[in-house]
């Protein structure tokens, strides 16, 4: 049984890709009491009615998590947050920077005011992989988010409210997911787009995902940062799978991208525990009341990088996937 069970849930973003899937998820089967979508595009919360229906539990909030009184209003008697709203396309971050971080950095505090102000239990909030040592000005913006979140069990540590986060990478077939992109290419008999036949992907299905941020609040006290144990893949395995024998042509790596992603940096492993289905990154300080959670400590020198990982998915297994998400 989930403490989501029978709760009040308020889910930033939500009308994402994650948050349509958590959303619908946690309707089906965790039976809450009302599940809050708040986000700031009126077409996208239309077509997320079509695909939710009218459901008596859920209510529908037009709000920017850069708006802390809307953000107050909105988590009226809210039990549980999940934190997905974000600006998220690294190219656009580089031209367009303190938009970003207005909504990722300073949006992100404000989730944590209105949170504690609320007297919510406790927030999940999503990271990337682009957050470990990063390289653009978006994982540098979430990197500052993910700080913001742990420290906040600081900031509330006289309050109820907990935070911590959840960092995992490529959601397969998510908005913007490479899948649907070289998908639609090859339908029109098109070249795929090959940035450079070495790169390495982590990958996690929108199922896993919103399976772990689930259990995530079931285990959290505060503090901890989660990363999933996945496979990792290769480009040119990914177009393989999507697209057999169409043809390619490489590109060259987009301004801020990096060849292979990291989720736990060599620096970070020092403070980084492996725990079942995930390893836990714990907290620089913690003088909140933390509860050091059960695991063992990664080896020394330990990086969790897509091109050293220990788990792969072959093309066979990569197009198992995609076809189970048509």
């Amino acid at each position: 049984m989930s403490i989501l069970e029978g709760s009040s849930i308020l889910v930033t973003g939500g009308t994402g890709s994650f948050g349509k899937a958590f959303i619908s998820r946690i309707l089906s089967d965790l039976g809450p009491r009302r599940v809050v979508i708040y986000s700031r595009d009126e077409l996208k919360q239309y077509e997320a009615r079509q695909l939710l229906g009218d459901d008596p539990r859920l209510r529908w909030f037009i709000g920017d998590i850069r708006d802390e009184h809307r953000l107050r209003r909105a988590m009226h008697d809210i039990d549980y947050v999940v934190h997905a709203a974000a600006l998220k396309q690294v190219d656009t971050a580089e031209y367009n920077p303190f938009e970003f971080v207005r909504t990722n950095i300073i949006g992100s505090q404000n989730v944590i005011e209105a949170s504690i102000d609320a007297g919510v239990k406790k927030v999940v909030a999503l990271s990337t992989d682009k957050a470990s040592s990063p390289l653009n000005l978006y994982g540098a913006t979430k990197l500052a988010a993910d700080k913001l979140f742990q420290s906040g069990n600081h900031y509330a540590a006289g309050y109820t409210t907990r935070f911590s986060v959840v960092r995992y990478g490529n959601v397969m077939g998510s908005r913007g997911s490479v899948v649907p992109f070289f998908r639609g290419l090859a339908e029109r008999g098109e070249s795929l787009p090959i940035t450079d036949e070495r790169m390495t992907r982590f990958w996690i299905t929108l199922p896993q995902a919103v399976q772990f941020v689930i259990d995530s609040f079931d285990q959290m006290n505060g503090g901890e940062l989660y990363v999933p144990r996945i496979p990792s893949t290769r480009i040119l395995d990914i177009a393989e799978a999507v697209a057999p024998g169409a043809p390619r042509h490489i590109v060259g790596i987009r301004p801020g991208e990096k060849l292979h992603e990291e989720m736990i940096s060599g620096d970070d492993s020092r403070r980084t525990i492996r725990a079942g289905d995930r390893y836990i990154v714990l907290p620089t300080i913690a003088d909140w009341g933390f509860v050091m959670p059960d695991g063992e400590p990664v080896a020394d020198g330990f990086a969790y990088q897509s091109d050293s990982n220990d788990e792969w998915l072959s093309v066979e297994e990569i197009r198992a996937l995609v076809d189970g998400m048509r």
